[in-house]
């Protein structure tokens, strides 16, 4: 047996650090976690280093900070504790940890995530962002860096199980395949008039028919931002022109995503609705393990359906679309204007029917221009908030 992979989980308090951990400890003779990193839940991070015993533990503030240290120490746990930002970076790179869990949501995943491509680690792609804001230096990291990269998002992680084993990103290379298809279940309101979308709450938006998410990246899947993020990280990962990435709506969720080609094949990866698979795989990889998912029993489907979306009742995919055709600082623009909507949606100062016209506004009027640096990207962005926040207000006045 080879010796343990040493794991660090950027985001371990989240829905895929959770799951993450449960299929580590069902395989304790195979993984070891070295490092674990939350923002605000300290209890829930305390008692997982109560369980793991990582070396290192990272908060968001000092505050919550001297309060994990205090749980930590009345348990007798010796974890190094640290806070802020730059600790994100220190988890990575002084854990001695071999592999990456990049789980946490939004633009505060980016930096530790580069950091990890560039030291040459395993990263198992959870965080959409590195990708759709940084796509060509991400990419250039993880190749210079020598480490590997693998796709956890359940879409990504299908395709990548549906690709020929030698699939390169060169064109001249990609083995016959044609198209990749990203599957969506076009969330709570697929079938909900569009006449009655404005007056949705963010209890509404967060209460997914089939997975289980936190709370921003739900109202994504709502909206269908989500997919087309989705579809903006597909390009970076598989090198097919936009184009040729398609979504299909697929409301049982069962078939993750299906990759077409040349000669007539769709090879689909089908399975339960739940983020151990693609997490088992992306840790186990090149191996199969068990991940705690019950099986699959398509007797027990009474039909799979699929069906193209109504961009009508799903401005966020079009213009996600729009974004990854213009390419350069764009997607990054659409993604900082969404995180800001939709955080004003979830604290009610917002409505729904107003996240598209948030993003939709702050594209259209910041111009996109080709980062030659990730200072470049992070300045977009930070540019990008300021006028989401005043577009919202705008909207108020």
């Amino acid at each position: 047996m080879t010796s343990k992979k040493r794991i660090a989980i950027l985001g371990s308090t989240g829905s895929i650090g959770t799951n993450t951990l449960d299929v580590i400890r069902a395989h304790p003779e195979r993984f070891e976690v070295v490092a674990l990193t939350a923002a605000k839940q300290v209890e829930r991070l305390a008692e997982q280093c109560v369980e793991f015993k990582p070396r290192v533990a990272v908060v968001s503030d000092a505050g919550s900070a001297k309060k994990l240290c205090e749980l930590l120490l009345a348990k007798q746990v010796s974890t190094q504790v640290l806070y802020g930002p730059d600790a994100l970076i220190t988890a990575v790179l002084e854990s001695d940890c071999d592999t990456v869990m990049a789980a946490i949501v939004g633009a505060a995943g980016l930096l530790p995530t580069l950091a990890a491509a560039k030291a040459g680690k395993r990263i198992l792609l959870a965080n959409k962002e590195a990708l759709v804001m940084s796509g060509n230096l991400f990419m250039d990291a993880v190749r210079q860096g020598g480490g590997e990269l693998l796709p956890i998002d359940s879409e990504h992680n299908a395709i990548f199980q549906c690709l020929p084993v030698h699939y390169s990103k060169s064109p001249s290379q990609h083995h016959g395949v044609e198209e990749l298809w990203l599957t969506a279940s076009g969330g709570p309101f697929r079938n909900t008039p569009i006449a009655e979308l404005s007056q949705v709450t963010p209890e509404q938006a967060c209460a997914h028919p089939n997975w289980v998410m936190g709370r921003k990246i739900s109202v994504d899947s709502a909206t269908m931002m989500n997919k087309g993020l989705e579809v903006i990280e597909a390009y970076w990962l598989f090198g097919l022109p936009i184009e040729k990435i398609q979504v299909l709506i697929h409301p049982q969720s069962v078939v993750h995503s299906m990759v077409r080609y040349c000669d007539g094949s769709v090879i689909a990866q089908m399975g339960q609705p739940d983020m151990r698979t693609p997490i088992a795989y992306g840790l186990a990889w090149p191996d199969r393990i068990t991940a705690g998912v019950q099986s699959l029993s398509l007797t027990q489907q009474a039909a799979l359906n699929f069906m193209e979306p109504d961009l009508q009742r799903f401005p966020c995919l079009s213009l996600a679309f729009q974004a990854g055709k213009q390419g350069g600082t764009a997607p990054v623009i659409l993604n900082a204007a969404n995180e800001i909507a939709v955080a004003a949606f979830l604290d009610n100062a917002l409505q729904y029917l107003q996240i598209p016209e948030v993003v939709e506004r702050v594209l259209n009027t910041t111009p996109p221009s080709t980062p030659s640096s990730l200072e470049d990207i992070l300045e977009v962005d930070a540019k990008s908030r300021v006028l989401a926040t005043d577009v919202i207000q705008r909207l108020h006045s």
